[in-house]
């Protein structure tokens, strides 16, 4: 669920986005887009009277180290359409992507088509600076209707799509199939509650030392803890009200992590627990399905996939999406417009969608997408998508549309779980710093 936004309020919002970018920067990956945009604009084009530009840019970090088959995709939209992409390598990461085209609005300078986490969409949309791409879409022929209907409407805002599913991603549950043969557990577990006793099994049997690791906050642990907040009922906003993170689901979802590192079935992670798991030093984690591919090739055991683990609360909707999306700058003339998302529908057909994520590990986006040769070399990617299909939801706003929310979030759960302070009171010491953000930086924005 979204809230409007007024175009004429974007200005002022532009100041408070631009002061936080540093603190931002690098802990901002991975979540729910939210859309905005020149609607008005968009309705007095008459696309039926647009032809496509001959040459347009594409900015992009190329998600995945996809820059190999960016550029082959690229290419035979080219050898197709006769249309001249410029592929620029705008940022190391979708925050640096998002920075400089946010600049480049006042430098006139912009990119036609551009890649935006969903964690970076929103500051984008305050500032109007990216057009609803249905009407362009079908004055071009292009059958969003194929589009993965939980990852286009991640995209959706009253009525409109502010841009569509590229490098997506949500997250899942690994496991050490050999240590779960070796210590007798059958099967992966469903509830928060079996992950505690599949652990304490794994370090009785003697299997491991360390059974599960939680991610440090530099690897987003706002993002991969979701599924466990929610499980239990809580959550890190509703809205723009942070108090859910004082409430008692959130609180005990919490409490039952830190107390899981003290009871020594758990850890933190001191760099990625993707890594730690493919090299065999913990025995299960949540990460995110883009690391799939790396960590099957890595590990030297049997990689198993689940989907996430349900809670007392909530069984099923407990998984995060995140990844990437392509949009459509609103500044470009609009024979940019219509030879940008003609460029959009063709690095997400059918074909490309599945190459894509073939060479990068993300999923594929479109639903008639044929991905069998992918699950026949990797089945645990079909688990991924079967994942993406039934459990899905959108994360909390002060995670992903809040300008330091995310790091606010991560330094709090850090403390929370490497040492031994009152969950309660630092929660409560977190739902005031989000509100502040909250009052400082957007509340006159939203709200004025």
């Amino acid at each position: 669920m979204t809230k409007h936004i007024p175009s004429t309020r974007a200005k002022r919002v532009t100041a408070a986005f631009a002061a936080l970018g540093a603190v931002t920067l690098g802990l901002t990956a991975c979540g729910p887009a939210v859309g905005g945009g020149t609607d008005a604009a968009a309705a007095a084009t008459d696309w039926s009277a647009v032809e496509p530009a001959q040459s347009i840019s594409f900015w992009t970090n190329h998600p995945g180290g996809s820059q190999a088959v960016e550029k082959q995709i690229v290419d035979a939209f080219t050898a197709e359409t006769g249309i001249q992409v410029e592929i620029v390598t705008a940022g190391a990461n979708y925050e640096e992507v998002s920075q400089k085209f946010q600049t480049a609005q006042t430098s006139g300078d912009a990119g036609d088509l551009v890649v935006l986490s969903d964690a970076t969409w929103f500051t984008n949309y305050v500032n109007d600076s990216l057009l609803p791409v249905d009407e362009v879409f079908e004055a071009n022929g292009a059958d969003t209707s194929t589009y993965n209907t939980t990852l286009f409407d991640d995209y959706l805002y009253e009525g409109s799509h502010y841009g569509v599913p590229y490098a997506r991603s949500t997250t899942i549950y690994y496991y050490n199939k050999d240590q779960y043969a070796e210590a007798g557990i059958a099967d992966a577990p469903t509830t928060w509650d079996e992950v505690k006793a599949n652990s304490e099994k794994l370090i009785d049997s003697g299997v491991t030392d360390i059974a599960f690791s939680f991610p440090s906050a530099e690897d987003y642990p706002a993002w991969m803890m979701n599924n466990l907040v929610w499980g239990y009922g809580g959550g890190w906003s509703d809205e723009w009200d942070p108090s859910l993170v004082t409430s008692d689901g959130t609180v005990e979802a919490v409490q039952f992590a830190q107390d899981a590192v003290k009871d020594g079935w758990a850890n933190v992670s001191s760099g990625s627990p993707a890594d730690d798991f493919a090299a065999g030093a913990t025995s299960q984690f949540i990460g995110s399905t883009g690391s799939l591919g790396g960590v099957t090739e890595t590990a030297t055991f049997d990689v198993g996939v689940a989907f996430l683990p349900g809670g007392p609360a909530e069984q099923e909707l407990v998984v995060p999406t995140g990844g990437a999306g392509v949009s459509i700058s609103a500044q470009s003339t609009p024979e940019e417009q219509k030879a940008a998302a003609m460029l959009a529908d063709y690095l997400t057909n059918a074909q490309n969608t599945v190459d894509f994520s073939a060479a990068t590990g993300y999923m594929p986006v479109r639903s008639d997408a044929d991905a069998s040769a992918l699950y026949a070399e990797n089945p645990n990617f079909e688990v991924a998508v079967q994942q993406l299909e039934t459990r899905t939801r959108t994360q909390d706003f002060m995670r992903v549309f809040l300008p330091g929310g995310d790091l606010a979030l991560a330094t709090s759960l850090q403390e929370i779980l490497t040492t031994d302070v009152d969950v309660k009171t630092a929660l409560t010491d977190l739902e005031t710093e989000l509100q502040g953000l909250y009052d400082t930086n957007l509340k006159s924005a939203l709200e004025g």
